[in-house]
């Protein structure tokens, strides 16, 4: 068997995962050490913010979501799961249609204008993707859209995910009602 082809869609990519503290342990004991520690987010391309159970109590949290509107000007912002709440927090989804977890659409209800009972919302540059699941539908969805149908299918086939639906790009993907 030779090597895997790889996917060249973008070149100069990068990754970076900031918090506002050195370590972040999750609500089930995963710890992951960060890059950078409370960057400016507008120099990054695109912001993603997960989601999880502190989502709720965190987007009370005025310090941790004055640090996420410095994300002000990324030309992209993205969120898996209950991490719409603090997207909404900040205020990038005021006058916006977006999606979470179906157990706090009740929670997003006010940060936004419309909560779409969807796998992926896309309103503008604002992304918002629904349960955990649905975080492979954002990806493919964001790759499709940010390059083309060809690279998702690729993608979509070296996942074995054969739910994503590729050349179905719209503002409402997949919608669950």
């Amino acid at each position: 068997m030779g090597q895997p082809a790889i996917l060249k869609a973008k070149k100069d990519v990068s990754w970076t995962f900031c918090s506002d503290k050195a370590e972040v342990t999750d609500d089930r004991g995963l710890t992951i050490k960060v890059h950078e520690v409370r960057p400016n987010l507008n120099q990054f391309d695109l912001v993603f913010i997960p989601g999880g159970m502190p989502t709720r109590q965190l987007r009370f949290d005025e310090a941790f979501i004055g640090w996420i509107r410095t994300a002000e000007t990324a030309p992209y912002k993205v969120s898996v799961c209950t991490g719409a709440l603090l997207l909404g927090a900040a205020g990038f989804l005021h006058g916006k249609r977006a999606t979470t977890n179906s157990s706090a659409y009740d929670l997003l209800a006010p940060y936004c204008a419309e909560v779409v009972k969807a796998r992926v919302v896309r309103d503008g540059h604002v992304l918002t993707g629904g349960g955990v699941t649905a975080s492979l539908d954002l990806g493919l969805y964001m790759v499709e859209w940010l390059n083309n149908t060809e690279t998702a299918l690729q993608v979509q086939r070296r996942l074995e995910y054969p739910y994503y639906r590729a050349g179905e790009l719209s503002d409402v993907y997949m919608r669950t009602q």
